[in-house]
């Protein structure tokens, strides 16, 4: 997209961090004079913590330096009662949830754009993505950036907001980012990348959930000995395809089923164990972008690309669709498959994303 033929206001939002720093520089550089708004999701008191106030400081600071406006937005109260709320309801049952999906499209595109963001013809992000036009409608692109594509947590974007969304940093690489933020001597040049949950920073996510789920000691049972080998503090500090944090001698263990009525975990052992892997899953409500996925019911499966959780690297699969609904299947074994996690669903060259929905089930055929 050529960013100096934007016609109309421009919102940046900014974090503090070297993408979005990134972003003004590539819009001023083009000619435009975007406001930047900062979006207020931490936690305040007992879990707060100092990146905010570091984040505000440094987008004051980018702010000053192309003489634009910066705004900060508090939308603490939304986060908590809508993502926060999601993500607990989602632990509850045993699921394995994804606050920076629900983040993205419920905070930083629903209630900003409530808030704020209607009174702007365009918002630009610091996401690994790109816009792409095709027979007259837009896109959700993958990233130059493999490595760094974040069209997984954008994947629930209506496509009223992804018309009016830029994504200025997809066309290039990480380390191109960061040279450009060198040579322009951005003050967040230097930040490392953030990590992890979105609301939480540097907040440990077992202490979060300790705050709302308490602990319950359960049984870790190796599924294929029916053996007792360890304990845990309750299931929902386990997620499918876990590996770390067990606890257990003789590993590598891995978390292939959760009974939640009875507070079990299920282990197997073993890097090469095919219990922690299947091949195929189902996928609930299916949010999609621009259009419906390529296939009806009946038909022939449809190859496409996927991912079932924020990685590097997209995985080739063919789509069904039947009563039950989208079904994904996959000759190479895929890790992991958790119940409550969003599959993002590629075309068969991994250029565009069709949207997501959460996965409910999996089976073998």
């Amino acid at each position: 997209m050529d960013y100096d033929k934007i016609k109309g206001s421009v919102a940046v939002l900014i974090s503090g961090g070297v993408d979005s720093a990134v972003v003004v520089h590539l819009l001023c550089e083009a000619g435009l004079k975007p406001d930047l708004h900062y979006i207020k999701i931490g936690m305040d008191g007992e879990y707060s913590s100092c990146s905010a106030e570091e984040d505000i400081e440094l987008s004051q600071a980018t702010a000053r330096k192309y003489g634009l406006k910066l705004e900060v937005t508090d939308l603490q109260k939304e986060y908590w009662e809508q993502v926060v709320g999601y993500t607990i309801e989602r632990i509850k049952l045993g699921l394995t949830p994804n606050p920076d999906v629900m983040c993205n499209r419920l905070i930083k595109f629903g209630a900003f754009e409530q808030k704020v963001g209607h009174n702007y013809d365009y918002i630009a992000t610091g996401h690994y993505a790109t816009n792409v036009e095709r027979d007259g409608k837009m896109w959700l692109g993958t990233a130059k950036d493999p490595v760094k594509d974040q069209t997984d947590f954008l994947a629930q974007l209506s496509y009223e907001r992804l018309s009016h969304t830029l994504f200025p940093i997809g066309h290039l690489m990480k380390d191109e980012v960061r040279q450009i933020a060198l040579d322009a001597k951005l003050p967040s040049a230097r930040r490392k990348d953030s990590q992890g949950i979105c609301f939480l920073g540097k907040i440990n996510y077992n202490d979060f959930i300790r705050r709302f789920m308490g602990e319950q000691e359960g049984k870790i049972i190796d599924i294929e000995t029916g053996k007792v080998v360890g304990k845990h503090k309750g299931f929902w500090f386990h997620t499918i395809g876990q590996r770390k944090g067990l606890g257990l001698s003789g590993g590598p263990w891995f978390v292939v089923k959760k009974n939640v009525k009875k507070n079990i975990i299920f282990v197997a052992n073993g890097w090469d164990t095919q219990l922690q892997y299947g091949h195929d899953f189902r996928l609930a409500d299916f949010h999609y972008i621009t259009e419906p996925l390529p296939v009806q019911k009946s038909e022939e499966p449809k190859p496409i690309q996927f991912k079932v959780r924020h990685v590097d690297h997209f995985m080739p699969g063919l789509i069904s669709l039947d009563d039950e609904g989208y079904h994904i299947h996959s000759d190479a074994p895929i890790q992991g498959i958790a119940p409550g996690q969003f599959g993002c669903i590629y075309d068969a060259e991994a250029t565009i994303c069709y949207g997501s929905g959460e996965i409910s089930i999996y089976k073998e055929r």
